[in-house]
């Protein structure tokens, strides 16, 4: 499974330098994970201060 933002994110970018696959980008009103970069390893998780990045379905 890969891990997705849901729409709790304040866009606030930390996750974005902690994610090793470059698969986190900012859009409109939020960050967003490509789910084909992500490689499942949780770094985003733990710096995201609104636990707004859970796991999602599979690739």
């Amino acid at each position: 499974m890969t891990h997705v933002i849901n729409d709790e994110c304040i866009a606030c970018g930390a996750c974005e330098p902690e994610c090793p696959e470059n698969a986190i980008s900012e859009g409109d009103d939020k960050f967003n994970i490509a789910p084909e970069k992500c490689s499942d390893c949780g770094a985003c998780v733990e710096v995201c201060p609104v636990e707004a990045i859970h796991k999602g379905k599979d690739k």
